[in-house]
């Protein structure tokens, strides 16, 4: 099967230019680097380092091999893009899912599009391009966003136009930073949705937020029920929201550790005194996907 693109041969041209250490290409002002710049070449997999400005932490080992198998079958339909670095060693910018399957395969080389850039505009394009993606959850994306903002000084206008998303859709997303860490993690390990998460934004105190979430998992309640929940506990007249033991009432060295330990699990953990400093931690989960989540998190 024919790629998607026209793989462009490495003649002695361009393994020169890539292999002369005594000219090398750092910048779009240096001697050749039109020549080099925006080539799409076959590059070893082992000349390539990964992205340190990379904001995905989690890459899905399923999803991976899945993309392994397509690659091993097709090859790489997209060429990954690569920043070049001092002699012949290079730095992705995007495409972290394609290069990382194609090691897990084996393959010794890879379709790359050659770019120059600096550290500043490394993140920037790391990020704007993780902010295209629609395998992103929303916390990522926020995460992205408010990134711009702090490394790159990018204002919210700034971004609209960079990205082409509204200045209102991209603050509906910061918002989202404002919920208690273990609501963001359920975000991301989809539990919960964008709209839930917007709703329960509503709600400053963070004990109550928990109260909201926990019944939003436990019976599956709809955006459009959580902003009912949202909207009677804001005006006092809900009975629902079961309470949540608090950690004042806990032992000092348990009541200090417990919220790190949640956040670390992502979700509330349970604790049950059954004597002084005796006791069980007690772990809930929802789904089979959510208990083997919790099992690596432990292993």
């Amino acid at each position: 099967m024919a790629k998607a693109f026209k793989k462009q041969a490495m003649g002695r041209g361009l393994s020169a230019l890539l292999n002369d250490s005594s000219s090398d290409i750092l910048s779009a002002n240096d001697k050749n680097a039109d020549k080099l710049v925006g080539s799409i070449l076959e590059i070893d997999i082992d000349a390539i380092d990964v992205n340190p400005f990379q904001p995905r932490t989690y890459f899905n080992e399923e999803a991976l091999r899945e993309l392994a198998s397509s690659i091993k079958e097709l090859g790489v339909i997209q060429p990954i893009t690569i920043r070049k670095l001092e002699g012949n060693k290079f730095q992705l910018v995007s495409g972290e899912r394609r290069f990382r399957a194609s090691k897990l395969i084996g393959k010794k080389t890879i379709p790359a599009y050659i770019r120059i850039a600096n550290d500043q505009e490394m993140l920037e394009m790391a990020l704007v391009e993780n902010i295209q993606r629609k395998d992103l959850d929303p916390i990522e994306i926020a995460l992205c966003y408010q990134r711009l903002i702090d490394e790159i000084d990018l204002t919210q206008e700034d971004m609209s136009l960079r990205v082409g998303k509204k200045r209102s859709t991209i603050s509906n997303y910061l918002r989202l930073l404002k919920l208690d860490p273990i609501i963001q993690t359920g975000m991301r390990d989809g539990f919960l949705s964008m709209g839930h998460g917007r709703a329960l934004i509503n709600i400053e105190n963070s004990e109550d937020q928990l109260r909201i979430y926990e019944n939003i998992i436990k019976q599956k309640l709809s955006v459009r029920e959580t902003e009912n929940l949202v909207k009677n506990l804001k005006e006092g007249t809900t009975t629902k929201i079961k309470k949540i033991t608090s950690t004042f009432e806990l032992p000092e060295f348990i009541a200090k550790e417990l919220k790190s330990i949640n956040e670390f699990i992502g979700q509330k953990v349970e604790v049950k005194l059954t004597a002084k400093n005796k006791g069980k931690l007690i772990i809930p989960f929802y789904s089979e996907e959510d208990f083997n989540r919790i099992k690596k998190l432990l292993q």
